[in-house]
Formats: C-alpha cells, sequence, structure tokens
C-alpha cells in the first residue's frame, strides 16, 4: 500500500470537490437551458407582469421578462423597466421585437434596428439552433 502524507491527501480532496462542483455547475446549467420558452405577453399582461415583479422588489426580474419577451438588450429593458416603476409607461423603443408574430418577422424587425447579434440569440433561443445555425437564418433572412 502507498503511504500517502496530509498534502498528498488534501490534494485529491480538492480535486474531488472542483470535479464535484464543476460537474453540479453543468447540471444546473443544462436544467436552466431545457427550460420551454415563455409564450409571447401581449404588451399589457408584459407591463402588468413587470409591474407585478417591480412590486415584489424584483426588479432584475422585470428585466429579464422585458428582455425575453421583446428581444431588447439590457441597457434597454432596463430603461423600460425603469420607466414602469416611475409611472412613465412608454412605447417600447424602436429596435424592439413585436410581442407577437412569427420568428422570421422578428429576427428582420430586430436586422432593421441594427442588432443582427441579438436576433441570432432570438433565434437561438426559440429554436434550439448552434449559433452557426442560428446565424445562416438570420442573415437568410432579408
Amino acid at each position: 500500500m502507498i503511504g500517502l502524507g496530509w498534502t498528498e491527501l488534501l490534494i485529491i480532496v480538492v480535486i474531488i470537490a472542483v470535479v464535484v462542483l464543476a460537474v453540479t455547475g453543468m447540471v444546473r446549467s443544462a436544467r436552466r437551458s431545457a427550460s420551454p420558452p415563455q409564450p409571447r405577453l401581449s404588451p399589457a399582461d408584459l407591463n402588468a407582469q413587470a409591474h407585478v415583479l417591480i412590486a415584489q422588489d424584483k426588479k432584475i426580474h422585470a428585466i429579464k421578462l422585458v428582455r425575453e419577451q421583446t428581444g431588447l438588450g439590457l441597457a434597454e429593458a432596463k430603461r423600460y423597466v425603469d420607466d414602469l416603476a416611475a409611472g412613465r409607461v412608454s412605447p417600447l423603443p424602436k429596435g424592439a421585437s413585436p410581442l407577437h408574430g412569427d420568428l422570421a418577422e422578428r429576427v428582420r424587425d430586430l436586422k432593421e434596428g441594427g442588432r443582427s447579434e441579438q436576433a441570432v440569440l432570438l433565434v437561438r433561443g426559440e429554436t434550439g439552433m448552434t449559433e452557426d445555425e442560428a446565424r445562416r437564418f438570420v442573415e437568410a433572412i432579408g
């Protein structure tokens, strides 16, 4: 039997802990990405749900909801939620995808707003395509 000192045993325990944490992180990430896409909300329903989250002091969740529903970037969604919280209900900014319509229509709107990267992310999120496949899809939309 090989005699291991405390240093060797400590190194082995640390390696095992790192592996367990890495596997746990991958499982959690897979669970999050496997969640089904949310159905599109009407503008009134989106505002109502965002207001509920704001009232519950969950502004970050409201921003995430607005981003998922509209395709807005982080700064634009935050500005929109801040406006809602302050009672300034404004229409969605230029470049936000419509809250309804087919995927190609929403991709076209994002591209016209100069937001091709956001369009790629939208396609990936709704279809499960790889990044290359989504990029080709976005480029093909005229």
